[in-house]
């Protein structure tokens, strides 16, 4: 954890304002690729009526910084967590963990029979969190299939 006597990290609600804070958060946890822009990332989800989308915050200062987010959504079948992130500085002291909670306890509550959860095979240490709690690796491939190209700029009108 941080040095300074930062307030206890809160978990809420994503609003706009966490925005570039999320954003930076995503950099530092290197959450970001070059075919997905976060800001359309960011756009989709809110747009998107369904759907837990939440930021962790803290503040030093009365400056909040985001540390943390975590997306989930439910289709009916399925239950999906995305962008489960904590800033590198917050590390092992139990935030994943309590993020992770909230999104289980949300897609539970919606009737979501089993989570999918998707982790680039190099991060390892996201790996051994997610084995750490009580995630198992399924024999399925995963595939995907570019609809929209985020590195174009986006059409208008």
């Amino acid at each position: 954890m941080p040095a300074a006597s930062p307030t206890p990290p809160e978990i809420r609600a994503f609003t706009e304002a966490d925005r570039r804070g999320l954003v930076d958060l995503w950099q530092r946890c290197e959450l970001i690729r070059p075919w997905n822009d976060p800001d359309r990332d960011i756009d989709r989800k809110v747009a998107h009526s369904g759907g837990l989308f939440v930021a962790l915050a803290s503040s030093v200062d009365a400056t909040v910084q985001v540390i943390g987010s975590v997306m989930a959504g439910y289709d009916g079948h399925r239950g999906r967590i995305a962008h489960l992130a904590v800033d590198p500085a917050w590390r092992r002291s139990g935030l994943a963990t309590r993020l992770m909670v909230v999104a289980e306890e949300y897609l539970r509550a919606l009737g979501a029979p089993k989570i999918d959860l998707q982790i680039d095979t190099e991060n390892r240490d996201a790996v051994a969190f997610s084995h750490a709690i009580g995630f198992d690796t399924d024999a399925v491939v995963s595939m995907g299939k570019r609809l929209v190209d985020d590195q174009a700029p986006p059409r208008r009108g």
